[in-house]
């Protein structure tokens, strides 16, 4: 219980960021998230060609 006491104090004292802040931090997270899987669905295939070119 003393845990879920300290918990609950902590989260007294968090300062959550304001609407338009979340959305633009979302939205970020959502680009970078697409960018990386593009890269590495890309990086695959090419490995993918090179490997099959060898056999």
């Amino acid at each position: 219980m003393k845990f879920l006491k300290g918990v609950a104090e902590e989260m007294k004292i968090v300062t959550w960021p304001a609407k338009p802040k979340l959305r633009k931090d979302v939205i970020t997270v959502l680009q970078s998230t697409l960018l990386f899987a593009a890269f590495f669905f890309v990086a695959d295939q090419v490995i993918n060609f090179i490997m099959q070119s060898f056999v």
